[in-house]
């Protein structure tokens, strides 16, 4: 994979994350994300994981050289990091009564959140090379 690929990897994933984690993202996903195994987190993950399958095939027919055989495996490493890192934020957030509003640990744990998002497609990228 060249850099170039590399590049163009990491922003399908930015605006794939942005779209997944917030105009796709309802409230039923979103406000059950904290009870482990609900389906609303569960939908939300997997949405994650098969728009990650969904970036990886198309750089590949697009000539990105992602090596065919790590696309579901990514896309699930992907779906299970997203689903616990998530999972994590929410009851975090509810132990210590953090609130948007009333708590600026709450903002910063939303960063954090976000942080290792982008930091398991680093991952994932990896995983292609």
């Amino acid at each position: 994979m060249t850099p170039q690929d590399t590049l163009i990897l990491f922003v399908a994933f930015c605006f794939k994350h942005f779209i997944v984690d917030f105009p796709l993202q309802p409230k039923y996903m979103w406000a059950n994300k904290g009870t482990y195994g609900h389906l609303g987190g569960l939908l939300h993950a997997g949405l994650h994981g098969a728009s990650t399958l969904l970036v990886l095939v198309s750089a590949y027919y697009l000539h990105v050289q992602v090596r065919w055989e790590m696309l579901l495996l990514a896309a699930t490493v992907d779906a299970v990091v997203h689903y616990h890192v998530d999972w994590a934020k929410m009851n975090i957030n509810r132990a210590k009564g953090w609130t948007a509003t009333t708590h600026p640990e709450f903002w910063n744990l939303v960063g954090l959140d976000q942080l290792l998002h982008y930091l398991t497609y680093v991952g994932v990228i990896y995983m292609c090379v």
